[in-house]
């Protein structure tokens, strides 16, 4: 009867119906698991979330004081900042003859640098920023008038105003009414007035003033053009400042140009006081 009730059991027994205790243990168990894992419905595992990668950002270490400091001192100094910060200071005699050493210290000697030193005696009054142009002339030349009466060489001046553009000496030239009277001013410059017309126009007239530029001026020399034995005054336009805010002798050429024509004669009648130097 044991057996008929075992049979009569596994019939009625729904499916899947194996995982009783006594069935958990041997072959019969293993057979029930398979049934179970066919019938339910597998959930996949679920996908792990990838991490997106993080920017990374670099944190700048703030700047010190000091460091600050540091950095500003390694920026070099432009002329328009110095000059925006500081007054205007007129241009002294001591100026020149430091810019003339600076200038011939590396190719000159001892000995010669000293003959390229100019005498006290022949600087004018340098302007305090104070004249005008026809003003400052009248100081240093009280005796115009007189002075011109006696010159009658051609191909030479008796003034030279020495300045940095055409554009400047035209300036200068309309700022001396008051000064010059119906004295004639030759335009000494390169820009729309070739070599040849000045040459014919020193030939042919009496000069008295010359305003230009000093590569102009030292080209009439060199050709013989230009005689500058007569010249009893040579005027630097030296405290003008151009858009720049340079000044004639803070350009590197101009300055050149200046000390070239120094050296044509300049010196020597500087020393033997026949010419008389001024720093407008």
């Amino acid at each position: 009867m044991a057996d008929d009730l075992g049979d009569d059991w596994w019939e009625h027994q729904p499916a899947g119906a194996a995982s009783s205790p006594e069935a958990s243990d041997g072959e019969g168990g293993g057979g029930g698991t398979e049934m179970m894992q066919q019938e339910t419905t597998p959930v996949p595992p679920q996908a792990k979330k990838t991490k997106q990668p993080k920017e990374c950002f670099l944190i700048q270490p703030k700047e010190t004081k000091q460091e600050a400091t540091k950095t500003k001192r390694r920026k070099k100094k432009k002329i328009t900042d110095i000059l925006a910060k500081s007054e205007p200071k007129p241009g002294a005699p001591e100026d020149l003859q430091k810019l003339l050493k600076d200038y011939f210290s590396s190719s000159r000697s001892v000995i010669e640098l000293e003959e390229l030193t100019l005498p006290d005696s022949c600087f004018l009054k340098a302007n305090d920023l104070t004249h005008s142009l026809s003003s400052y002339l009248k100081e240093i030349c009280p005796k115009w008038v007189k002075l011109r009466k006696n010159h009658n060489e051609k191909k030479s001046v008796l003034m030279l105003i020495i300045c940095s553009s055409a554009i400047r000496a035209l300036e200068l030239i309309r700022s001396m009414t008051a000064f010059k009277g119906d004295s004639k001013v030759m335009k000494l410059f390169a820009k729309h007035i070739k070599v040849q017309e000045q040459v014919k126009l020193l030939e042919k007239h009496v000069v008295y003033l010359g305003v230009g530029t000093p590569g102009r001026i030292k080209e009439l020399v060199k050709q013989g053009r230009l005689d500058l034995n007569p010249l009893k005054f040579l005027v630097f336009d030296w405290n003008w400042r151009d858009q720049k805010l340079r000044r004639l002798m803070d350009i590197p050429e101009i300055r050149k140009e200046v000390f070239e024509l120094l050296e044509m004669g300049v010196f020597d009648l500087c020393k033997s006081e026949s010419l008389k130097l001024g720093l407008f």
